[in-house]
């Protein structure tokens, strides 16, 4: 964390210690309930360009998810929320077990207030919709998988339009090169090419619960297929890798939330690791995995999961073997959390997160369930 300050009276050492413990249990008992602030977290911290929502409380918090719970948000607040920008001041309220959040001595406030005093507030103050506002997570990190398909589920297979012919019987298309489509648009003139992968199989049920989406790049509409006809017109508008036929369009998603407040998962989750972006085999810090569970089990964005490695069954030398000592006692050791997941984009039954924190490598199968 950069550039944060402790404020408050001017003490000696002897006075601030003494006050310190006095107020400790007091401090602790005030925390909303599953969360604890850090004991060696700053009475204030003064937002800089660069922070993150995640970093910011992390630094004072234990568990960066209880964020909501100590700002006192609702659901309504927590899809959206009021932004944070730089130059403001997250406060700690020690008394009340809250954070705060105000404009710096000498700000002009939207309310009036007279400069060089500071308002507190008992919830984030709405600034707008500014491209400066804090992000939860680092954007550079999930920028490319905002936007682009991911997976695709069954029922969005099944009547996806396609790519039937090209000019001059070209294997492949590039930017620029035109492209004749068949399916129903459904008014639709932009759209994403992806070519269907390999099945994302459920590590407990090793049944299919989606497809890879291979992102190729996209198609603007020229011009709509006449009457009688069902064949359209495309130009290539971007080309990530080359297109032909029988690759598949995908209407452009809208413009994704930027900002996610982290927050424990409504219902009860107990996921598990689906897959590693890339096809990689071990996933660490800001790395992207996919889980198997999604809207349709109450997760949305935002929400938090921590990661464990699923105990294994071991034998047990020292039990009993049983009848004629011919058994294999065994025993399940425990799960062992490895780090947190941080979900930032959610389909019907599977979601993608980005790995916040980890003590080991991340692997297809480990546990990813509501923080405790």
């Amino acid at each position: 964390m950069k550039n944060f300050s402790t404020g408050g009276a001017r003490l000696s050492a002897g006075l601030l210690l003494a006050a310190l413990l006095a107020a400790a249990p007091a401090f602790a008992q005030t925390a909303p309930d599953g969360c604890a602030f850090r004991t060696d977290a700053p009475d204030r911290h003064v937002v800089t360009a660069g922070d993150t929502l995640w970093d910011i409380s992390g630094r004072f918090l234990e568990k960066p998810w209880c964020w909501p719970r100590v700002w006192g948000m609702n659901r309504a607040e927590i899809a959206n929320p009021h932004w944070i920008y730089p130059g403001q001041v997250v406060y700690l309220d020690r008394a009340a077990g809250r954070l705060r959040l105000a404009n710096p001595v000498g700000a002009t406030s939207a309310d009036g207030a007279v400069p060089g005093t500071l308002k507190l507030s008992p919830q984030l103050r709405t600034e707008g919709l500014g491209k400066d506002a804090v992000r939860s997570i680092p954007a550079s990190a999930i920028e490319p998988f905002l936007t682009q398909p991911l997976i695709v589920e069954a029922d969005e297979l099944k009547n996806a339009p396609r790519i039937v012919a090209t000019p001059e019987n070209h294997v492949f298309i590039g930017k620029d090169d035109k492209a004749y489509v068949r399916g129903n648009l459904n008014g639709g003139t932009s759209f994403q090419v992806f070519r269907p992968g390999k099945p994302l199989l459920d590590p407990v049920t090793k049944q299919p619960v989606a497809t890879e989406a291979f992102y190729l790049g996209t198609l603007k509409l020229l011009r709509a297929a006449e009457p009688g006809s069902d064949v359209h017109t495309f130009i290539v508008a971007s080309a990530k890798e080359e297109m032909g036929v029988g690759d598949q369009l995908m209407q452009m998603p809208p413009t994704p939330m930027q900002h996610y407040v982290p927050h424990p998962p409504e219902r009860r989750i107990d996921a598990r690791v689906l897959a590693i972006y890339n096809g990689v085999t071990h996933a660490g810090q800001n790395q992207v995995v996919s889980v198997n569970r999604g809207r349709l089990d109450g997760l949305d964005v935002g929400a938090v999961l921590q990661l464990y490695h699923k105990g294994q069954t071991v034998r047990d030398p020292g039990a009993s073997k049983g009848w004629h000592n011919l058994g294999n006692p065994q025993v399940k050791l425990p799960d062992e959390q490895v780090g947190s997941l941080f979900i930032f984009r959610v389909f019907n039954h599977v979601s993608y997160g980005l790995i916040m924190q980890v003590t080991e490598p991340v692997v297809v199968g480990d546990v990813a369930k509501s923080p405790e």
